[in-house]
């Protein structure tokens, strides 16, 4: 989880490679912690979403996954 969070924070930044920035332990858990909230909504809303519908399965495709979100206002 650390490597794909500095690798977006550089890049959003527009640091290139070797331009690494210093991350605290405190601050690497806050973002892992925020991530697994917000996924964790997200899918909780799609699931009720395809139970709804009556489907069996969630895809990463799915319509659902993109209604869920919608229904957010992300």
């Amino acid at each position: 989880m650390m490597r794909l969070i500095r690798e977006l924070v550089q890049t959003s930044l527009g640091r290139k490679q070797g331009q690494d920035l210093w991350w605290t332990t405190h601050a690497i858990e806050a973002v892992n912690t925020a991530a697994e909230d917000y996924l964790t909504k997200i899918f909780e809303s799609t699931n009720l979403l395809a139970i709804h519908a009556k489907h069996v399965t969630i895809t990463i495709n799915h319509k659902d996954i993109q209604l869920a979100m919608k229904l957010r206002g992300e």
